[in-house]
């Protein structure tokens, strides 16, 4: 039988040991052999729990310590036994009876109510209360250490192998001080069954001594008495050495060495005490009466301490120096520390459980899936979203960052969902408006859920709202997020199906900063760059003519063809709004270049008599539920969109060209500088 088989079957067999010990005379050699291997075992227990690291290295600790304090009270039932009936329990019980006491009854019981006083009052209850405290901290610290795996996972800084075990980690500690919780109870009342099971003794032993075998009363106490001491002392050693275990488990932090090196680097870590101590210990030999050999030698040896740390404190100054003489302030080093994160969510301490799984929270499972639907949507990888909590932040509120700079804010009140409709006056809850899209709604008790939509509210949890949110500040925000390293990634993913694409345009005809900006004013616009092959093709051909941002842009939009016009078609209907003739030629005819491209310098009467018209055309369209767009000739359309974008956000400027995919042109309205123009019905 090979060594692992072996491993599994030790304890299982070792329990039904045990058990078979409870009710099955031994004999007393065998008794011996087994005392020697508690004892032997509990100091083994405790020279682990010196020597890990941290206590998850010792995992199975609380189910050694139920093991064992089974043992042993199984060789207290069994020495009861022998004592009793025989009035011999073996030489380990009878020697500890004897030799270690002097053989004197007061001093054995003395002895044995020191220990009991050490191990139950002191180390038993200290260890008992540290495990509660530790259990209770490591609790409620999950979510946090959770969201922070979570983060980091999330940022890219480590990997999907490095957050599962991290993972596992944080759940083991929690189950482990759980247990430790447990078994310290354990410890606690074998401390207390060890005066019991020793009163028992005591007077069960006179009973049979003077009523079954006749002895003397004074001879049956000697006997009886001395043999319960020594099965108590017996039992008390090991069950102490466990005892002391288990607090070094419980009070021990995870450090870089075992404990014992730990204590010695951190106590001798400085000089000053170890010299203070030293000369106290010499001061003392001042005092009249007192011997002057100790206190000399435990001063000299402090002092000794303290010189050997101050040449070690030496040679650390020393390596320290050189380290910083041979690796200063680099460039690279500064950039890291103010490196900025591109995304960031910040949620208030009482909004901790979106991102807590175990209490059923899935937010930043929903900011991964955010994630590849704005991959899918506008062909850009969106950097990873960095979560953290921020108890600056007042309660219930998350707020959005954008490299650094908060951008957006919302409310996610805990307990609630959000209701949002026309009807929500008879709902109980807190009015608000829904963040993306302005809509009338309120935070609602989530037990009300059904209700609210039996009335006929869309009814929202909180991790949808921050993720829709979210959502929508990407998209808003999608050309500022597409960096240089970005078009750089997708161009090479480009390269792997189409190399004649990307060699043909770049480095010869464009740069990746040429080929950044068209694509970032495609997102501005928003414009989808998925079918990045068309839009490499388009700028190759339109490059060889000219590298101006504009053209730039029109030929890679008409490269999309009715991927454009399709997000606003209905029933393969486009509402259109279109510009009286006279006033696009106007616009024409104004068209100045600039860095970033070409502007409309019309006079300022006719630019705000435009836009006054085209924002009460646009309000009445959408009035009917109808989402129109602006539609002009493709030499004009860079420059209309600038100058309406700032005053109309939500128009979208497409050129005739562009208007392919729908089957049906609906004109809603014709807008002109002069005049405010009738809208179509």
């Amino acid at each position: 039988m090979d060594l692992k088989r072996l491993s599994q079957l030790a304890v299982p067999v070792g329990v039904v040991g045990i058990i078979v010990m409870l009710v099955v005379p031994l004999p007393a050699m065998v008794l011996d052999l087994l005392i020697a291997l508690n004892i032997t075992g509990a100091l083994l227990v405790l020279m682990v729990a010196m020597f890990v690291r941290r206590p998850l290295d010792f995992a199975a600790f609380p189910a050694v310590i139920l093991v064992m304090t089974l043992f042993r009270l199984a060789l207290n039932v069994s020495a009861t036994r022998l004592v009793l009936l025989e009035g011999f329990a073996g030489k380990v019980i009878d020697t500890f009876g004897h030799f270690v006491v002097g053989g004197s009854l007061i001093v054995g019981l003395i002895v044995f109510a020191i220990l009991l006083i050490i191990q139950f009052v002191v180390i038993t209850k200290g260890a008992e209360r540290v495990a509660e405290v530790g259990a209770r901290f490591t609790l409620d610290a999950m979510p946090g250490k959770q969201m922070a795996i979570d983060a980091d996972l999330n940022s890219g800084l480590i990997d999907e192998d490095e957050a599962r075990r991290r993972r596992a980690d944080v759940h083991a500690e929690a189950d482990f001080y759980g247990a430790m919780d447990g078994a310290s109870k354990f410890v606690k009342g074998d401390a207390i069954a060890a005066i019991i099971i020793t009163m028992v003794n005591l007077v069960g032993g006179f009973a049979v001594g003077v009523g079954q075998m006749g002895m003397p009363f004074s001879e049956a106490v000697t006997t009886y008495s001395l043999l319960s001491v020594g099965d108590g002392l017996v039992s008390q050693i090991p069950a102490l050495l466990l005892s002391v275990a288990t607090g070094l488990i419980v009070t021990r932090a995870t450090g870089d060495d075992d404990m014992g090196s730990d204590i010695v680097r951190q106590v001798t870590a400085n000089k000053v005490p170890l010299r203070i101590a030293g000369f106290a210990a010499l001061t003392l030999c001042l005092i009249p009466g007192l011997p002057k050999i100790p206190f000399i030698i435990a001063g000299g040896l402090m002092l000794v301490a303290s010189s050997r740390v101050k040449v070690e404190d030496d040679a650390a100054d020393e390596t320290a120096t050189a380290a910083l003489s041979s690796a200063p302030d680099t460039p690279e080093l500064l950039a890291a520390e103010i490196q900025v994160d591109p995304l960031g969510l910040e949620l208030s301490a009482d909004l901790i459980d979106l991102v807590d799984a175990s209490s059923g929270g899935d937010l930043l499972d929903r900011v991964k899936a955010l994630r590849r639907k704005i991959a899918t949507d506008l062909g850009i990888v969106a950097p990873p979203v960095r979560t953290r909590d921020n108890l600056q932040l007042p309660t219930r509120t998350y707020a959005i960052m954008l490299f650094g700079i908060e951008v957006a804010r919302g409310e996610a009140p805990p307990g609630t969902v959000l209701a949002i409709g026309d009807y929500l006056g008879s709902l109980p809850g807190e009015p608000t408006q829904e963040p993306v899209y302005g809509l009338e709604a309120k935070w609602i008790p989530a037990e009300l859920r059904s209700q609210a939509e039996l009335s006929g509210a869309t009814v929202v949890d909180r991790a949808s709202v921050i993720t829709t949110h979210l959502a929508e500040v990407i998209t808003q925000h999608a050309a500022r997020l597409l960096g240089r390293e970005d078009v750089r990634m997708l161009a090479d993913v480009v390269k792997r199906t189409h190399p004649v694409v990307v060699e043909e345009l770049t480095p010869a005809q464009l740069s990746l900063g040429e080929i950044q900006r068209v694509l970032q004013t495609l997102l501005d616009e928003g414009v989808s760059i998925r079918d990045l092959v068309r839009i490499f093709e388009a700028l190759s051909l339109r490059a060889s003519r000219t590298k101006e941002l504009d053209p730039l842009v029109e030929a890679a939009r008409l490269a999309l063809g009715p991927a454009i016009a399709a997000p606003y078609l209905v029933d393969k209907a486009l509402h259109v709004i279109t510009l009286e003739p006279q006033l696009e030629q106007r616009i024409l005819e104004s068209l100045r270049p600039s860095e970033f491209g070409h502007s409309i310098a019309l006079d300022p009467e006719t630019s705000q008599a435009l836009m006054s018209n085209l924002a009460h055309v646009v309000t009445s369209i959408e009035n009917r539920n109808i989402r129109p767009v602006l539609v002009c000739a493709p030499q004009v359309r860079a420059a209309v969109r600038r100058l309406v974008h700032p005053i109309v956000p939500r128009l979208s400027v497409l050129s005739y060209q562009e208007l392919t995919g729908a089957e049906q042109i609906r004109s809603e309205g014709v807008i002109g500088a002069e005049q405010r123009m009738a809208v179509g019905a």
